[in-house]
């Protein structure tokens, strides 16, 4: 089974590379973009078969490796 952990920074938290984005979009002539924030998308293949222990077992890994929970927050989904 496929599932992917969306990972941001939280809200108020410094985003640096968000900020580069916005800036080179700006360069480069795209007006409007009033915010860019960047995180990181995981895609994880398991063997768990059941759809809620599979998204409960992916949880935990983004919760103990894949997130630094203090500043980021994460979303995981079935694909």
């Amino acid at each position: 089974m496929k599932l992917r952990v969306t990972v941001m920074p939280k809200a108020g938290v410094l985003d640096p590379q968000g900020k580069a984005i916005g800036q080179a979009l700006a360069g480069l002539g795209f007006a409007g973009v009033a915010e860019v924030r960047a995180g990181k998308l995981i895609e994880l293949e398991v063997a768990e078969t059941d759809p809620a222990r599979a998204k409960a077992a992916v949880e935990e890994m983004a919760r103990k490796l894949l997130a630094n929970t203090v500043i980021e927050s994460f979303r995981v989904e079935i694909a």
